[in-house]
């Protein structure tokens, strides 16, 4: 067969995106961080932008363009919807942007967010280690011991692999091991859960009752699998006697480092704040810290620029003028969409989320006219301040379970009521998930199938009944 060349003609459609719209889609996904922190980059790169205190008012001719302008960026913006994996290239992870000086309404902002974040394991302990009355050379056996804790609060390493890090004897790593397993949290740096809950009961003082300390360093096994018979026939106890002795163990932690978490919280800054006023929903954007934009009059002479200089500063112009304005849509979108959400979910903003109504993309894109996937932008990493707490706006999009009057419910509200039977059961007698499914057709009659509240239980990381039975 011979090779030979061939012009052929093939026609095809293709999108092709203008830099300006891959900003304003980049700009719709972007988190409350994120933005800030692509708005200052912006205002360090480009010499046309600049800060202003005064917010920017419009008058009526430039409404009626922006108005016009608007239609085409949502039609332009709405076209976009197969771009999932350009975007992908956008993401980023947030950074702590400088203090500024402001302040957030705190009327809705958890009590947590507020505080300074937890010490780790390791600087709590190393804390203590600086303080006690340990030598020089003890404390950097301790630093040691420290450093091959895992975020339990198990020492990982041997004594004699210790030893030789530290170059001393086994000895010495003994006795700094036994003053660090006494600093708080009591029995960290244990190497089993018999030796750190023993560190435990001395410090208690209940070390000096044999049966204790017998159920606890060779019956642990035992009482794990609920075999009491033969601990009441060979320590000659009654069950009152043995209740006694496990409400002890079963107060004390055989996992001290856990309440420790490794890294530092991330807190969430709400994009929005929904209040209630005069019986009415009033929906105010947090703006804090987002500065606001105008285009810089310093170049706007541009006389003795070359040609090229000349390019440079029209290209720069365009840039801002379309950051300034994708900034405007991004906050005008996302305004639409919380309205809407209140206006579709009214009876959750009210009431709690018992009353969580099912709802789609779909639904919010019909009601403020654009396209499901600038919904499903502009709701992603975006939340929201309630009465009710702060919750992501994806939060309001669940599913419909049917109800025997033909209506629906929403999938997350039957979730709540799960939580809420569950909360409230005996410990001694937990909710089977055929019993929870009896409850729900009581209170929201609908049928659901035991396999679905199993499926509800396990998604919010409830264990199943057996496992939430309390052993006395």
């Amino acid at each position: 067969m011979a090779l030979e060349l061939r012009q052929q003609l093939k026609l095809n459609q293709t999108l092709v995106m203008t830099p300006q719209l891959q900003q304003a889609i980049k700009l719709l996904q972007l988190s409350r961080v994120e933005l800030l922190e692509t708005v200052q980059n912006e205002l360090l790169e480009n010499p046309f932008l600049e800060e202003t205190i005064e917010e920017v008012v419009l008058d009526q001719s430039e409404s009626r363009s922006l108005e016009t302008e608007d239609a085409t960026y949502d039609r332009d913006v709405a076209r976009g919807e197969d771009w999932e994996d350009y975007l992908g290239e956008f993401a980023s992870t947030p950074r702590q942007l400088q203090p500024r000086d402001y302040e957030e309404a705190e009327d809705m902002t958890a009590l947590e967010a507020r505080h300074a974040a937890r010490p780790t394991l390791e600087s709590h302990l190393m804390w203590q280690l600086r303080l006690s009355s340990l030598t020089d050379a003890q404390k950097d056996i301790g630093e040691i011991i420290i450093g091959n804790l895992s975020s339990s609060g198990y020492l990982q390493a041997t004594l004699e692999e210790i030893a030789v890090m530290a170059e001393c004897a086994v000895k010495d790593i003994t006795c700094v091991l036994a003053v660090i397993q006494n600093f708080d949290p009591v029995g960290v740096a244990a190497r089993t859960p018999q030796e750190c809950l023993m560190v435990q009961l001395r410090m208690l003082g209940y070390d000096r009752d044999p049966v204790l300390v017998s159920l606890v360093t060779d019956h642990l096994e035992d009482l794990e699998a609920r075999r009491y018979k033969p601990l009441l026939r060979k320590f000659r106890l009654d069950m009152e006697d043995l209740r006694e002795y496990l409400d002890i163990i079963q107060s004390l932690d055989p996992m001290p480092g856990a309440s420790y978490g490794e890294g530092e919280p991330t807190y969430i800054s709400p994009d929005a704040y929904v209040y209630r006023h005069d019986g009415e929903f009033v929906i105010l954007l947090n703006e804090d810290g987002l500065p606001q934009l105008q285009l810089s009059a310093m170049y706007n002479n541009a006389a003795g620029a070359t040609e090229q200089e000349k390019e440079y500063f029209l290209e720069k112009q365009r840039a801002a003028s379309w950051l300034i304005k994708s900034l405007f849509q991004r906050q005008r979108t996302l305004r639409k969409v919380v309205e809407s959400i209140v206006k579709c979910q009214r009876e959750f903003f009210e009431e709690g989320v018992s009353k969580l109504k099912p709802l789609i993309l779909k639904d919010i894109a019909d009601d403020i006219a654009m396209h499901e996937s600038t919904v499903s932008r502009i709701t992603t990493n975006k939340y929201v301040a309630t009465a009710h707490g702060v919750y992501e706006l994806k939060f309001f999009f669940n599913s419909a379970l049917e109800l025997e009057d033909g209506s629906q419910v929403g999938s997350e509200s039957v979730k709540a009521l799960i939580r809420k039977c569950i909360s409230e059961e005996d410990p001694r007698e937990p909710l089977s998930d055929e019993r929870i499914g009896e409850l729900l057709k009581e209170h929201l009659t609908v049928n659901i199938a035991r396999r679905t509240v199993a499926k509800y239980r396990m998604a919010m990381n409830i264990p199943s009944s057996s496992h939430r039975r309390a052993h006395f």
